[in-house]
């Protein structure tokens, strides 16, 4: 039987929202997660631990300042929103190094995008082309077809990008 790829990962998961932080929990039982509320307290357990990923709300708790953090020290990061939900937010977090964007309404499907970013990284190859087939749907739905319109460059090379 093939080990869990999750299985024992370290997780920092920042949220201002304790259900999301407790949902978060259940749903990664397997791996070892570690907590913050506030951006100081992400901040400061960036500096002093080491995580495999990190999971970081972009409102209340300074997401993007945040994911410059991960992204220093090298830990992929998925961007978890509802109020920034949005086209814009997307693009702004792909292009600033986010890993993964997922909206709070597919966060039961977590562990599904976390194995994914990690076999992608193990393998050397891109999950832009899984976050499409995961999420395009989605999209589509929240906000109509040409929902990529407005920015085709980046999403014509999407697929690609590491």
């Amino acid at each position: 039987m093939i080990k869990d790829v999750l299985e024992g990962k370290r997780i920092l998961i920042v949220d201002d929202e304790p259900d999301v932080v407790e949902t978060l929990k259940d749903l990664l039982a397997m791996c070892r997660l570690v907590t913050a509320y506030t951006f100081e307290d992400a901040r400061d357990l960036f500096e002093r631990e080491s995580f495999d990923l990190a999971i970081l709300d972009i409102m209340g708790v300074d997401g993007y300042k945040l994911l410059e953090i991960a992204n220093d020290r090298n830990v992929p990061a998925v961007m978890l929103t509802a109020n920034a939900l949005s086209v814009s937010h997307t693009v702004r977090s792909f292009k600033e190094g986010a890993a993964f964007y997922v909206p709070k309404e597919e966060i039961v499907h977590m562990e599904r995008f976390l194995k994914d970013i990690l076999v992608a990284r193990k393998k050397g190859k891109s999950v832009g082309n899984r976050w499409l087939e995961r999420m395009g749907s989605f999209y589509e739905k929240e906000f109509g077809p040409d929902w990529q319109g407005d920015d085709e460059e980046f999403w014509g090379n999407f697929e690609s990008r590491m």
